[in-house]
């Protein structure tokens, strides 16, 4: 027996006036008095995925594909009720289905587009999004896609455009609003990237994705009591939102409250950005107890400069009765592993056995590590006195190092790394005795002495910057090499810096002694520190 007409045409009127649960209650008992009719689920779905309430939709257009295989309509629809539920793989299996039936249609190809993205696969999912604009240009579906996935490939200003022009074909669309935001921060326009979130949120209030951003463009503006705010809002419209967590604790990092930060930087673990370097390995996990007598196993995660600060807190193990040892990258293995009490080991080898183990950046809230209670800011690593000892010899006097760049695969790479015109601005007012540790493809940049050549792991590089009397560097691992062996090291950081340079701090942080910070004073803002460093330098 089919759906009853009336009831069905009720709830359809209901659902058009959005009055979703009265719609709900009305669908439910057609369903039920109607199991086996494709278009009552099929109705009932299209009114759960406009209710935000995407596993149900998903359900309900699930039966209705399989009573009516070929609809077309329930189909793409399942396909978006997937993406919403975050199926990624089903959402595009079902829009794959559509497209053996509709090839080109540029809904579908733009549902797809979201979905393929989602799964990292910004190139597909470009592929998608112009394929649908090839049938329709000013589809706003395929124009956010475009514009979402080409920033994903950081063509940051090709996807302002794409998005502008979704936003222009449909203004109320939220996540078009939100896109742009995100890809206007990514182009440090952080007030315009702000505008547009608030707009996002004005079209859409509940969006928690929205909020999250808010907080995200904050933090980088500096106005920290107003990111941690909206954060927190995200998380009460979203409360497993790892993002939100993330961005909650990396606000309050910044503004000193570490209680706090550390309980949320722990969301790191199921952020899509990070998850995957987050293996779950076998055995406890140390939960901060007593590890007397026993072998803890560090796992090194995130940056080779991130494992060389927190190998502060292997001595801290090794102090307390324990056998600590550091699984990490192998470059690092000759300098960490060199530490009193302290053995290394590659983190993707065999690794030894353990009585428990721990990701190393859990480990400072672990120990309730405070602003004013770091420990070993003074420095915790010795190089090596023979490499020391081949480095005076082939270094001038009194020599001073400098660094101007990172690892540009660094997601971060272009704000901390000094662009050329800023780095021979600042050899203007180089010393005779400058000389250049600069690694990798950039090496080349400057006439310099390059003793980049012999730096084939990171005890080598110690060792030259314990020779030092002073190493200038950008945001990058060496910086914490100098810090870790109290080498007097000025870094030159971004307006908006990584969560670990405190802006109340100054020119100082509480994780180095030897280091003085230069900050820029707007983003972008290389001159007013090269200025500065160059002022310093006398």
């Amino acid at each position: 027996m089919g759906a009853d007409l009336s009831l069905l045409i009720r709830a359809t009127d209901l659902h058009r006036s959005v009055r979703f649960d009265e719609a709900a209650s009305v669908f439910r008992d057609l369903v039920a008095a109607a199991p086996e009719d494709a278009h009552a689920h099929y109705l009932f779905g299209l009114s759960e995925l406009a209710a935000g309430h995407a596993e149900e939709a998903t359900r309900l257009l699930e039966r209705a594909a399989r009573l009516r295989p070929q609809h077309r309509a329930t189909l793409a629809n399942l396909a978006r009720a997937h993406l919403r539920a975050g199926a990624h793989a089903a959402a595009e299996a079902s829009a794959d289905q559509v497209l053996a039936l509709a090839p080109g249609d540029p809904a579908t190809l733009a549902t797809r587009a979201l979905a393929r993205l989602a799964q990292d696969r910004a190139t597909d999912a470009l592929a998608d999004a112009e394929a649908a604009l090839a049938a329709d240009p000013a589809h706003a579906g395929a124009l956010f896609a475009r514009g979402s996935a080409l920033s994903a490939l950081h063509r940051w200003d090709a996807a302002e455009t794409a998005l502008r022009a979704a936003i222009a074909a449909d203004p109320t669309d939220a996540p078009s609003h939100l896109a742009l935001g995100n890809t206007l921060a990514s182009l440090d326009r952080l007030q315009e990237a702000e505008a547009q979130i608030r707009q996002a949120l004005v079209r859409d209030p509940k969006l928690a994705e929205a909020e999250a951003s808010l907080g995200f463009v904050l933090t980088e503006c500096g106005r920290f009591d107003e990111a941690i705010a909206a954060c927190e809002r995200a998380i009460d419209l979203a409360p497993t939102m790892a993002q939100a967590h993330w961005n909650l604790g990396i606000a309050c990092l910044l503004a000193g409250d570490w209680a706090r930060g550390w309980e949320k930087f722990e969301a790191r673990k199921r952020h899509h950005r990070y998850a995957a370097h987050f293996p779950e390995l076998p055995g406890p996990v140390w939960d901060g107890g007593n590890p007397h007598g026993k072998t803890i196993l560090v796992f090194a995660e995130q940056g080779l400069g991130d494992t060389i600060q927190f190998a502060r807190y292997l001595p801290l193990l090794s102090q307390a009765g324990a056998d600590p040892v550091l699984a990490c990258n192998p470059a690092l293995i000759p300098l960490l592993g060199a530490m009193d009490g302290v053995s290394a080991v590659p983190r993707n080898g065999a690794l030894p056995r353990y009585d428990a183990w721990v990701n190393q950046m859990s480990l400072p809230g672990l120990f309730g590590t405070r602003p004013d209670s770091v420990p070993l800011s003074r420095g915790y690593l010795n190089a090596d006195p023979s490499r020391i000892a081949g480095w005076r010899s082939r270094l001038p006097g009194r020599a001073v190092g400098f660094v101007w760049a990172g690892n540009p695969l660094h997601s971060n790479d272009r704000r901390r790394s000094l662009p050329p015109d800023a780095v021979a601005a600042l050899l203007q007012a180089a010393p005779p005795n400058w000389v250049s540790l600069q690694v990798g493809t950039r090496h080349d940049e400057t006439v310099l002495p390059d003793l980049s050549p012999p730096l084939t792991d990171y005890a080598e590089t110690a060792a030259a910057i314990a020779c030092l009397d002073l190493l200038v560097t950008a945001d990058t691992s060496v910086c914490h090499v100098a810090g870790a062996l109290g080498v007097p090291c000025w870094v030159m950081l971004p307006y908006a810096p990584d969560w670990r340079w405190l802006p109340a701090w100054g020119e100082q942080t509480p994780w180095y002694d030897s280091l003085r910070l230069f900050r820029q004073t707007a983003p972008g803002d290389w001159g007013s520190v090269i200025t500065a460093v160059r002022r310093a330098l006398g």
